[in-house]
């Protein structure tokens, strides 16, 4: 699907025209570059003219002097480098040229855009004006007219005549789709939707990838906590969050922490999980292909099968379980810097199919089973681990308990035991020993483009607390065995969410070694928990919660209509 996305900048200057039509300007792709379109064009002609005379006159003289004409100096290997160079530029150039003209001509063609021959005048001319949006900065301003066109396709989405979900792909505009979106849910609902921001988000980022159907985006403050000192690195750890006294609380860990010499953490293991669930006639039948599949024999064999739908994805395990004739049999893979739900996906439908042939009575019911198991708290993956299963621990000294946390060692572990042990566990608690680790993942998971959803089994963790060095220093430790992560692919590769993971220094792929960004990226959600932990029980120890609380989140500030 080719698609051009068109930034549209506010009217400015008089009317123009009897319509009274104003005149907008349009800013090109061609802009940003350090030269005009023009001149870059002019240039790689001039190269690709020059290049291409002195090789055929190189080469006519190797001709009449016999001389091979595989053999080339540097002057040859630099005028072959500028010929290629150049030709590729001018094919892509006029190349994606010729395609959108195509793509435009064919888009003028849909039943509901209307054809800009018939207008005549800034519309026969010029890009359609951008759909409306909420007025934040100036509530008491008018709102534009939408332009006629856009008003006639608002209209057939509001009759069901066009489904909204297809605007993106027929008007090649992602901004002005959504803006088409929002204002027929507008009429559709009869809210106005004031709060809820159109302008300044990359709509084309989010297509195909993050988000169907948009129609704004939601603002999310992001806090700052640290430096968390984890390993020897001195780390700001983002923080997306709406409640108050979470960053501070965190950060007053980290300065325990920091004062204290440090945290240190280990990645136990790394490895994403998927668990078809597949059919048989019988028990009998599907015994027979749980013993193929945990049989060492067969490993490598379903290794090589499955490896094949990706140059990251390595398969470490399977495990199955029965119930019935139906079995259940959990992959678990290495998936590189990626969270790997879709590659490791991808290497179960491998083996699938080839399994198909020998097990032709195998019948797929799911490609997940539950055994995962994906975004629900499971047993399997609190004692399998999924994801990365990362422990991370300090010991903090006496003073700084007194100091910085306000308490004392013995206070802190008794309260650990009381609250975070024996309280959980008359809870019936599934890896919910701990004071609020989600509180610490779902924000981090939210700054730096994470499945939010991942929270709940990512968010299963064990807070130890225990006195050493004779009774007078703390030692704390966070033990998290599914802390599903990546640094690549999905909401991570978002401006905003970009930006906090290069502020970890985990952005993108490990080129020198693939999945050592994603495992820091882990340590360092564990190393957030462990300081935010250790604040939280000793401002409960303290008897100091409540005060924080409505210090920091207890504000009396009006801000529904703070808008803007």
């Amino acid at each position: 699907m080719a698609m051009e996305v068109r930034r549209r900048v506010p009217p400015r200057g008089r009317s123009s025209g009897g319509d009274g039509e104003r005149e907008r300007v349009r800013v090109q792709a061609g802009d940003a570059l350090p030269l005009p379109i023009r001149h870059t064009n002019l240039i790689f002609s001039a190269l690709f003219a020059v290049s291409l005379a002195y090789l055929m006159r190189r080469w006519r003289e190797k001709i009449r002097s016999s001389t091979p004409l595989h053999v080339v100096g540097l002057a040859e290997i630099v005028a072959i480098c500028g010929l290629v160079a150049s030709l590729i530029y001018l094919l892509s150039f006029f190349g994606i040229a010729f395609v959108q003209s195509v793509v435009s001509n064919s888009d003028d063609e849909e039943d509901f855009l209307i054809d800009s021959r018939s207008r005549g005048g800034a519309h026969a001319q010029g890009p359609p004006a951008p759909a409306p949006c909420a007025l934040l900065g100036n509530p008491a301003a008018a709102p534009e007219k939408m332009p006629e066109e856009d008003e006639e396709i608002v209209a057939a989405v509001v009759a069901g005549k066009i489904p909204s979900y297809v605007l993106e792909t027929r008007l090649g505009d992602c901004r002005r789709a959504a803006g088409i979106r929002r204002e027929a849910l507008r009429r559709i609902t009869g809210r106005e939707m004031d709060g809820l921001p159109l302008d300044g988000f990359d709509y084309a980022s989010i297509l195909g990838q993050c988000c169907e159907l948009p129609v704004g985006y939601v603002q999310l403050p992001v806090g700052v906590a640290g430096p968390l000192l984890l390993d020897g690195r001195r780390l700001y750890v983002p923080m997306a969050t709406t409640e108050g006294c979470l960053v501070a609380s965190t950060n007053r860990g980290c300065k325990a922490i920091a004062e204290s010499g440090g945290a240190s953490s280990v990645v136990l293991r790394d490895g994403m999980t998927r668990a078809p669930a597949v059919r048989f006639p019988s028990a009998r039948r599907a015994a027979e292909l749980k013993g193929f599949l945990e049989d060492p024999a067969n490993f490598d064999t379903l290794a090589v099968v499955f490896n094949r739908s990706s140059r990251f994805a390595r398969l470490q395990g399977v495990k199955c379980a029965m119930a019935g004739r139906n079995l259940y049999v959990r992959f678990c893979c290495s998936t590189g810097d990626a969270m790997g739900m879709n590659m490791v996906s991808k290497g179960v439908q491998n083996v699938l199919d080839y399994l198909q042939d020998d097990f032709p009575d195998m019948d797929v019911i799911s490609i997940s089973g539950n055994f995962c198991s994906d975004k629900k708290s499971a047993a399997v993956n609190w004692i399998d681990g999924r994801g990365k299963s990362v422990v991370c621990e300090a010991i903090i000294k006496e003073d700084v308990v007194k100091k910085v946390l306000k308490t004392n060692v013995q206070s802190l572990v008794e309260l650990n035991v009381i609250k975070n042990l024996a309280g959980s566990a008359v809870a019936g608690a599934l890896g919910g020993f701990n004071a609020h680790a989600s509180n610490i993942v779902a924000a981090i998971f939210i700054a730096t483009g994470q499945d939010p959803a991942q929270n709940v089994e990512s968010s299963q963790c064990i807070t130890m607390l225990e006195a050493v060095n004779d009774g007078k220093d703390l030692h704390i430790s966070v033990t998290m065995p599914s802390i599903e992560v990546g640094t690549v692919g999905g909401g991570t590769q978002l401006a905003s969410q970009s930006a906090c993971l290069d502020l970890l220094g985990v952005k993108g792929a490990n080129r020198e070694s693939p999945g050592s960004n994603a495992r820091l990226l882990a340590a360092v959600v564990a190393g957030a928990v462990l300081a935010a932990e250790l604040s939280l029980i000793s401002a409960q120890a303290a008897g100091h919660l409540v005060q924080s609380h409505m210090k920091y989140n207890r504000s009396s500030k009006d801000m529904s209509k703070a808008a803007s």
